[in-house]
């Protein structure tokens, strides 16, 4: 499970680490404590719509910037009891909250690096796993819906976030870990035009195993009202 990430990164690095040549939602600054709930930043790949369409008739494709909701809510929900923050790589194209966001609405959801926590005899201690210098910023893999409570309500966009089996080096941390995406697949799992289940499936498991390096960090990151890089500095044991 991904429960808590970071993003040092502002909009302005973003939009070249991500080539964005569009930003709908402007004013991330960053983030050290990205809890479930929080408006993130996300990168994603849309059709224009042209002025007078016709049909069958799509405009070219963008890359977005934009702000979604952490915490998937279906867009066939009745309510928003129930967001989800994760989804499993395994069965996301077989369970009905995802499976429609696997085929037609991937994102990426930027970030420096994640949190998880280690059970031990003094309760629980929180780990930051990163990529490393030559990497700043990672791209988890995303899905995202809309959904609204009513005709005449304003639409919600949110979104979750995959995981798979965490690698053998890391699993005795948390067995679970997201789904990083590449540079070089960034515009595989970003390509707007919807996709067969199978063609999904095909594309998680061709995602390569991530080098990502542990380190302890403070308890302060359990706490949202803690965000500062302090974060993400390593202690000793």
């Amino acid at each position: 499970m991904c429960g808590r990430y970071a993003l040092g990164q502002g909009e302005e690095h973003l939009v070249t680490l991500f080539d964005v040549d569009q930003v709908i939602d402007r004013g991330f600054s960053g983030s050290w404590n990205i809890a479930p709930s929080h408006g993130v930043p996300v990168i994603m790949e849309r059709y224009e719509v042209p002025d007078a369409p016709r049909p069958s008739q799509r405009g070219e494709v963008h890359r977005q910037l934009r702000c979604l909701e952490w915490g998937l809510i279906a867009h066939w929900s009745r309510d928003d009891s129930h967001p989800m923050i994760n989804a499993r790589a395994e069965t996301i194209t077989e369970k009905p909250t995802f499976r429609s966001a696997a085929r037609k609405r991937r994102c990426l959801v930027p970030a420096t690096g994640y949190y998880e926590w280690q059970p031990c005899p003094q309760g629980k201690e929180p780990w930051f796993f990163s990529a490393g210098p030559d990497d700043p910023v990672m791209a988890f893999a995303g899905v995202y819906e809309a959904w609204r409570s009513g005709p005449d309500q304003p639409w919600r966009r949110t979104v979750a976030i995959l995981t798979r089996p965490a690698a053998d080096a890391h699993g005795h941390i948390h067995d679970r870990s997201p789904l990083i995406v590449p540079a070089s697949r960034f515009a595989d799992w970003l390509a707007p035009d919807p996709l067969e289940g199978a063609d999904v499936r095909r594309l998680i498991v061709s995602l390569p195993e991530p080098r990502l390096t542990p380190r302890r960090v403070s308890r302060a990151v359990g706490s949202v009202a803690n965000n500062s890089p302090d974060l993400v500095t390593g202690i000793e044991p």
